[in-house]
């Protein structure tokens, strides 16, 4: 099998599975974003009550500048962020979401070891994943084999921080289900709407890490391995 062969065997299936995980995140969420919450909490105000039970009262809430499904907490901040279907939603997967990614400002304030990991090197991170890419192409059309390593190199720290993040973001997920459940900001029924939610967006990064993998083996395997077809 030649190079681009070799390169499509490793590549289509995580692309499939990728495409099909999305799908299922977006289905998911907007079956659950048209499931109201019986304690009628928006997502900020749900959110608002976690951290605040586990003394987060300086962690402020902010509407997040892009669009669904951009929730995040900036470490560097201290803040948390919710996208408009979340932070004015008063549905299970607003709740959910808020409920996420305030497990990851519990996690900054325990000091939770892989979230640090990962906050140590994102610097390398965000400089690997600007230029990795640039150097593979000005390899491969120079022939330079070893540029075209060097790159993969980078790639494999971008790589490292996806399976990196992967723990964080199941723990922030456990973390939240515990909250949501613990202080009932949901009923018995609407925790299994919750999980889903919860289950199918830390399942993108499952794929999005397996496609990362499948890519860099490719890499290492042609560029690495001697068995590069010109």
């Amino acid at each position: 099998m030649n190079g681009y062969g070799l390169y499509f065997v490793f590549l289509i299936p995580p692309l499939i599975l990728g495409f099909l995980v999305q799908a299922w995140l977006k289905k998911t969420v907007g079956q659950q974003m048209q499931v109201p919450v019986l304690n009628g909490l928006s997502g900020a105000e749900a959110a608002r009550e976690i951290l605040d039970r586990n003394e987060l009262h300086s962690v402020p809430i902010e509407r997040a500048a892009g669009g669904p499904l951009s929730d995040n907490y900036d470490p560097r901040k201290k803040t948390l962020f919710l996208s408009e279907p979340v932070y004015d939603g008063r549905s299970v997967a607003s709740t959910a979401i808020a409920a996420h990614e305030v497990g990851h400002a519990i996690q900054h304030a325990k000091a939770y070891k892989p979230m640090e990991l990962r906050s140590a090197i994102f610097p390398a991170v965000a400089f690997a994943s600007n230029t990795w890419i640039f150097l593979l192409m000005i390899g491969f059309f120079t022939r330079a084999t070893g540029l075209i390593q060097v790159a993969v190199i980078l790639f494999a720290v971008v790589v490292l921080f996806q399976l990196v993040t992967l723990p964080v973001e199941f723990d922030a997920s456990r973390r939240a289900l515990a909250q949501i459940t613990s202080l009932g900001l949901v009923t018995s029924g609407e925790h299994t709407g919750a999980r889903r939610v919860l289950t199918a967006a830390a399942m993108t990064y499952v794929a999005g890490a397996l496609a990362a993998l499948t890519q860099l083996a490719y890499f290492v395997l042609v560029y690495f391995g001697g068995s590069r077809n010109n």
